[in-house]
C-alpha cells in the first residue's frame, strides 16, 4: 500500500498558491489551494491539515480524507477551510489518477462531453475599451465573452452610471453580433436596488448571464432582483459547500451557479453540488480566474456532470501579469482552444503536467497580491 510521504508548498506568480503531495511509490500529485491575496493564511491551514491528518495515510480514501478534513474540526467551512481542502483533495484525486492509469473524470464516471466551451475576460477591474478587445478576442475564435459590470458603484447610484454600463454592454453587442455570448459580473459590487435597475436596463442587449449581482450575504434578495428581469441569474464563487448552495437552489432563481474548484472543496465537492444543481434544472459554470491546476480540476468536473454549461478560464486576463496559465505547464498544448473549446484531456489524473523547475524558480520570487481597496468620494470603503 502507498502512504502519503511529504508535501511541499509554492507561492508563484501571479497570485497562485500550488501544491505538491508525494507518495511512498513516488507518485506526485498537484493541488492549487489559495484565496487570492489571502496565500499566506491558506498555506498555513494546508499545512495544518496536512500534518495533522495526512501524511503517513494512504492517498486513495479520498471521501474518507475530505470528512476528516472537514468533520474532524468543530469549526467548519468558510473560504481559508475550504480552498485549503480543496487544493489537497484536486492533488489527491490527480495521485489517484496517475497511480490507475486514468484521467479523474474516468474515476467519476466518465466523460458527458468530449470538450467544454471557455470564455474569455475583457476589460479590467474598471471596464473600458471593451468593444474593440471583444472583437480581438472573437476574431481570435472565442464565442463567448465576459466583462465588469461596473467600477465603484454607490448603493443608490444616478442615471448615468447606469446608462454607462448599458452603452458598454451595447457597443459590445454592436460589436460582435448576436451569435457571441457576453457574461455581465456585477462582482457583488452591486446593492439591491442597483442590481434591479441595472439588471432591467442591461436586459435588451440579452448578456448570457448576470453573474453575482448581490454579495452571497444578500442572496436573500435574489428573487427580487429576478423579478425584474429574464436575464439568467449566475453566483457562487463566494460560496464553499453544497449546504451553501443548497438554499439558492431551494428557492429557484439561480440559473447557473459556478462553485470554484479551489475555494468549494475540491473536486469530491463540487461534483456533489453539481449533482445537487441538475436535479434543479441548474446549469454548472465553474469559477477560475486562477492557474493550472484549478483549471484542470474544473474541466474534469466540466466533463462528467452532465448540466455544466461553460468555463471560465484566466488566459491573459487582468490579473496576470506576472505570470499566466500555460507559464506552469510541461505540455501548453492541453489548454489549446479551438473554436471556443477545450478539448477534455485524457492523461491520468487531472490531465497536465506541471513544469516542476519552473514552479520552484518562480517560487524564489516576492508575490505579494491583495486585490485594490476601492473608496467612494467621501472617502468610505466600497466594494472591488
Amino acid at each position: 500500500m502507498s502512504y502519503i510521504t511529504d508535501y511541499e508548498l509554492f507561492e508563484v506568480p501571479p497570485r497562485w498558491l500550488m501544491l505538491r503531495i508525494e507518495t511512498a511509490d513516488g507518485t506526485v500529485g498537484w493541488g492549487e489551494p489559495v484565496v487570492e491575496g489571502r496565500a499566506h493564511t491558506v498555506r498555513a491551514a494546508v499545512e495544518e491539515l496536512m500534518d495533522t491528518y495526512l501524511l503517513g495515510e494512504n492517498p486513495t480514501r479520498i471521501e474518507d480524507h475530505w470528512q476528516t478534513m472537514y468533520r474532524g474540526g468543530f469549526y467548519r467551512g468558510g473560504p481559508v477551510l475550504m480552498s485549503a481542502i480543496a487544493g489537497i483533495d484536486q492533488a489527491l484525486w490527480d495521485i489517484k489518477g496517475k497511480q490507475l492509469g486514468a484521467p479523474v473524470h474516468e474515476l467519476l464516471g466518465g466523460p458527458a462531453r468530449d470538450r467544454i466551451r471557455v470564455y474569455q475576460w475583457i476589460g479590467g477591474d474598471r471596464p473600458s475599451e471593451v468593444a474593440e478587445e471583444a472583437e480581438t478576442k472573437v476574431e481570435a475564435g472565442f464565442t463567448a465573452l465576459k466583462m465588469n459590470a461596473t467600477a465603484e458603484i454607490e448603493r443608490v447610484d444616478d442615471p448615468a452610471t447606469v446608462d454607462a454600463a448599458v452603452n458598454r454592454l451595447h457597443e459590445v453587442r454592436d460589436a460582435v453580433g448576436d451569435e457571441i455570448d457576453v457574461g455581465v459580473d456585477f462582482h457583488g459590487r452591486v446593492s439591491k436596488p442597483m442590481a434591479k435597475r441595472l439588471a432591467e436596463a442591461l436586459e435588451p442587449y440579452e448578456p448570457m448571464f448576470i453573474e453575482e449581482p448581490v454579495l452571497p450575504e444578500h442572496n436573500d434578495a435574489l428573487p427580487q432582483i429576478a423579478e425584474h428581469t429574464t436575464i439568467p441569474i449566475a453566483t457562487g464563487e463566494r460560496m464553499y459547500s453544497r449546504w451553501d448552495f443548497k438554499e439558492i437552489l431551494e428557492d429557484g432563481t439561480v440559473d447557473v451557479i459556478q462553485p470554484d474548484l479551489s475555494h468549494a472543496g475540491g473536486i469530491t465537492e463540487v461534483k456533489k453540488i453539481a449533482a445537487m444543481a441538475e436535479a434543479y434544472d441548474v446549469a454548472l459554470a465553474p469559477h477560475c480566474p486562477l492557474g493550472p491546476i484549478a483549471l484542470a480540476s474544473c474541466v474534469q468536473v466540466d466533463a462528467c456532470s452532465p448540466n455544466a454549461l461553460i468555463q471560465e478560464q484566466s488566459l491573459n486576463i487582468h490579473y496576470n501579469d506576472t505570470g499566466d496559465v500555460l507559464d506552469y505547464l510541461a505540455d501548453p498544448s492541453v489548454f489549446e482552444y479551438d473554436n471556443g473549446y477545450v478539448t477534455i484531456p485524457d492523461n491520468p489524473g487531472l490531465g497536465i503536467e506541471i513544469n516542476e523547475d519552473y514552479v520552484r524558480d518562480q517560487s524564489e520570487k516576492t508575490v505579494n497580491w491583495h486585490n485594490p481597496v476601492w473608496r467612494h468620494p467621501d472617502g468610505s470603503v466600497a466594494e472591488w
